[in-house]
């Protein structure tokens, strides 16, 4: 299993123009470098086709932004996490708000990503929901309400409760997992709210990814991790 460290930071590139081919490197370059100049672990989820090329230009830990639980064979159109993992990924998101799966499903790929050596990363969007999650035993866990996902709202102050009854229900199941939280992330202060209320990082997208100065942005979420 690839190592990570705490507290963290994931960049969700999804399928922004400012996040894709060249840009897509780009971006995870200046990630790169923020990483190196804080000690924090950054990390990126870009589009499949930029996988390969962001882990041979970089040294910045890559995440797929899906899954699915099929093994080699007739699966046209699906991701494979064999595929997944030769391309240089060192995890996954799972059950993203814009690519939800059946539980059975999230439990099945979950299982699949194990079995190469792939750091889970599982999106849920209630507290509730995390911790059914929880039992299938996912490196980490980000809670995500859909309804402030690029809203420029951060759940940890919009649903402070989401975020800390989260924390508690998945530590309950297992306390070897990680919890961030995301949705409407965008300023340092937001990090330093979700950490206070118990998380281990969090998961942006949108608050990086679209922001005049990437750079500027990534190191203002990254500061409160420093204290």
């Amino acid at each position: 299993m690839v190592s990570y460290s705490k507290p963290m930071i994931i960049v969700n590139f999804k399928t922004y123009a400012e996040a894709t081919g060249r840009n897509a490197l780009k971006l995870a370059k200046i990630a790169e470098k923020v990483g190196e100049e804080t000690g924090i672990y950054v990390a990126v989820a870009p589009q499949y086709v930029d996988i390969a090329t962001i882990v041979t230009e970089t040294s910045v830990p890559v995440f797929s932004q899906h899954i699915d639980s099929i093994t080699y064979g007739s699966h046209t159109g699906h991701v494979l996490v064999e595929s997944v993992k030769e391309a240089g990924a060192a995890g996954t998101l799972i059950n993203h708000a814009e690519r939800r799966l059946l539980f059975k499903d999230i439990d099945s790929a979950v299982r699949r990503a194990r079995e190469v050596g792939l750091v889970t990363v599982v999106c849920a969007d209630t507290a509730k929901n995390s911790s059914i999650v929880a039992y299938f035993s996912p490196d980490i866990i980000a809670v995500e309400p859909p309804e402030l996902i690029g809203s420029g709202i951060p759940v940890s102050k919009a649903k402070p409760e989401v975020v800390s009854d989260t924390v508690s229900l998945v530590k309950k199941v297992n306390r070897d997992i990680t919890v961030l939280c995301g949705a409407g992330i965008s300023r340092g202060e937001d990090v330093a709210a979700a950490l206070k209320l118990g998380t281990e990082g969090v998961l942006v997208a949108s608050g990086v990814v679209r922001a005049k100065d990437q750079r500027a942005a990534l190191m203002d979420l990254v500061k409160p991790m420093m204290r």
